[in-house]
């Protein structure tokens, strides 16, 4: 059966608070392909304290003299009645709508509006409060683990298998929390010892620039992808820079899913039912390099190996040598059983 990998299209904050943009978004994930896009869903004052500085990146993306998270994220919220807009947006489009919620109160919004499974960003990954109240909920969780390490991962998928999910329910997604992540820090094989480590389904949640890293995981396994983009790099934000524009997430989905083809086959090598035609023309059989009179014993000079592959295999060659030629054979031509006898 054909897998199919769950591609979640990020439009994060990258609406900068615009309806509008936050539509056009929509409607750019719609076109690719994507399976979802997902916004974010958050109280700036449950998120941050005031006093909490903006990242390295956030500030380089912004560039402004106020470097305060609480004042940037402010300026993002949704409130319920865009969320409603959102989703009759989306349905109207034909893609899933879904919200990371940052606290409690979002996540309960959100439990309100239906969602159909909890996304857990990494930040929250060492919030049993928070980890608790999701797992409560009794929904399928996708969660990331930037910055986290094994035991970090493992206290995390304990308290949301203690507090009701089934670890069936859970997907665990690799990712690194630098935006945009340096190639070199990607470690992309990690999310398979996740994948060992601890039985889960297993996905990759990608801040590196281009579409090669999120397509190399799905041929690793990854059976959900999470991206950002945006409708242009060079929009204000703290996260366009990091994020593909329209043309590249079309590109990536439209990958991931020939990907999704190749690595859906059952695993047994064998000739798959587009190339058997070619057996024939590509191989070769046992031809004759001259000619043979009726009645001589035929040596490998008599020989050649030829296209089409139609006649006695070249395998078989060690079965023909030292055989008597029951009638002449010409020059090129294909040797068969009935030529020969002994």
């Amino acid at each position: 059966m054909r897998k199919h990998v769950l591609v979640i299209a990020e439009a994060g904050v990258n609406h900068n608070g615009s309806m509008d943009l936050a539509k056009k978004l929509i409607d750019a994930a719609s076109d690719a392909g994507a399976d979802i896009v997902k916004f974010q869903t958050f109280k700036a004052g449950k998120l941050v304290s005031k006093a909490a500085r903006q990242a390295e990146y956030q500030k380089a993306n912004l560039q402004e003299s106020d470097d305060y998270q609480y004042n940037m994220l402010k300026k993002l919220e949704l409130d319920e009645a865009m969320h409603l807009e959102l989703i009759d947006y989306c349905q109207l489009k034909g893609i899933t709508f879904l919200s990371t919620g940052f606290d409690e109160e979002s996540v309960d919004l959100l439990d309100r509006l239906g969602m159909p499974f909890y996304k857990i960003p990494s930040g929250e990954i060492t919030n049993k409060p928070y980890l608790q109240h999701i797992a409560k909920k009794n929904k399928p969780v996708v969660i990331s683990t930037g910055m986290a390490d094994l035991h970090e991962i493992k206290d995390a998928l304990d308290v949301l298998t203690k507090d009701g999910l089934d670890l069936s329910m859970i997907t665990v997604l690799h990712c690194n929390t630098e935006y945009p992540t340096p190639m070199e820090d990607v470690n992309l094989k990690a999310m398979q010892n996740i994948s060992d480590t601890f039985n889960v389904k297993i996905g990759y949640s990608d801040h590196t620039r281009g579409i090669e890293v999120p397509i190399a995981a799905v041929a690793m396994g990854a059976e959900v992808i999470e991206k950002h983009f945006t409708l242009d790099r060079n929009m204000e934000g703290p996260d366009h820079k990091a994020s593909l524009e329209p043309s590249e997430l079309k590109a990536m989905v439209d990958a991931i899913r020939n990907i999704e083809l190749v690595v859906s086959g059952s695993g047994i090598k064998e000739p798959s039912p587009s190339e058997k035609p070619n057996i024939v023309i590509a191989r070769k059989s046992i031809h004759l390099a001259t000619r043979i009179n009726k009645g001589e014993k035929i040596q490998h000079h008599h020989l050649a190996m030829k296209r089409p592959g139609d006649g006695i295999s070249p395998m078989m060659i060690d079965q023909v040598l030292g055989k008597t030629a029951v009638r002449d054979l010409a020059e090129d031509d294909k040797l068969s059983w009935e030529d020969i006898a002994g």
